[in-house]
């Protein structure tokens, strides 16, 4: 008897074994790639395979991983940075990314794209995805989902992404089998390349801003983050990328919220927009899209502009001849000049 029960418990352990093991590559099968477009869902997770400590974490939307170009910080000024960057990234993703980030590492300073103050609801499931299936601790994703989670969607399937994607049978192509373990290098540290050109043209005006408050919400987790990083001794730093067209305005009502926020916090805040001029930004030449984004030659002025501020404002260590260090960013250097170049 003690013995068919012995058998029978060693049976009910390898079938839930059993069925952990399919239901992984289950779900390693279906979840979306994102090898294709679009890629903006490989950018969260692509950050855990990143072997350098970063100095600067830059977090936000398209704004910050098509503007700010981390190889290029380290080239002209030897800072080490990372873009924790997603599509639409929202303020309390943002609050949850850097806490993730935390568990890795400690930047000296973190920017954040003041952009982000102008959205309290989530508009687009997919966007959220993009950004919080990718982080790795659950905890974190199930905090951050449930903030703006709409009426169609479970706590579950951010634990176990299968339940969101199990009916992808039909969409499936060679690229999930390709990917099912590895990954292609989609960022240059975070920064989302670029290498169109497409100029700004005369536009309309942006529409009126009725309403030219922030969410609460939005001062929420902008206050926890404050709080965060004082917390953790790391300067925080509140930037506006110095693009702004009439379909994503950024309007002066906004422009002074934030500046009434930083001064009344001890923080700093950029409008990069006030000093385009001085980035010597040419709008017909420096973006891909119309002057919504930046292309990486935009990208890489923007880049030299910050960079100038941080050697300026704060104590950040040129790691270029440390080799150690150096030797980290080599083979990422030659890849952006590569891909930069072709």
């Amino acid at each position: 008897m003690e013995r068919v029960k012995k058998r029978n418990i060693t049976g009910i352990i390898g079938y839930i074994v059993l069925t952990l093991v399919l239901c992984y590559f289950l779900q390693k099968l279906l979840i979306p790639k994102f090898m294709s477009h679009p890629y903006e869902g490989a950018m969260i997770p692509e950050y855990y395979n990143s072997s350098t400590n970063h100095d600067v974490l830059f977090l936000g939307d398209c704004e910050f991983y098509e503007s700010i170009s981390p190889v290029r910080l380290f080239e002209e000024y030897g800072f080490t940075s990372y873009v924790r960057g997603s599509a639409q990234q929202l303020i309390w993703q943002s609050y949850y990314v850097l806490l993730d980030t935390l568990k890795y590492e400690t930047p000296k300073v973190v920017v954040l794209n003041a952009v982000e103050m102008k959205i309290g609801r989530v508009t687009n499931e997919a966007y959220t995805r993009m950004t919080l299936d990718g982080l790795s601790n659950i905890y974190y994703r199930l905090k951050a989902a449930s903030v703006g989670m709409q009426e169609n969607e479970s706590y579950l399937s951010y634990v176990f992404p299968i339940l969101r994607y199990h009916s992808r049978w039909s969409d499936l192509t060679n690229d999930d089998i390709k990917y099912m373990f590895r990954k292609d290098r989609i960022t240059y540290a975070g920064y989302y390349m670029q290498t169109e050109v497409r100029p700004q043209t005369s536009s309309p005006a942006a529409p009126p801003l009725f309403d030219t408050s922030f969410p609460e919400i939005c001062y929420e987790y902008l206050d926890k983050i404050t709080k965060l990083c004082k917390d953790n001794n790391i300067e925080l730093v509140l930037f506006k990328a110095p693009t702004s067209s009439w379909q994503y305005p950024w309007y002066d009502e906004w422009n002074t919220a934030v500046e009434e926020y930083a001064k009344a916090n001890d923080i700093a805040y950029i409008n990069g927009l006030e000093f385009a001029d001085r980035m010597n930004l040419d709008m017909e030449k420096d973006t891909y899209d119309g002057g919504i984004h930046l292309n990486v030659f935009g990208a890489e002025k923007c880049t030299d502009f910050i960079g100038n501020y941080l050697s300026v404002n704060y104590t950040l260590e040129d790691k270029r001849d440390n080799m150690e260090e150096a030797s980290k960013w080599t083979d990422l250097i030659k890849a952006y000049h590569k891909a930069k170049e072709s």
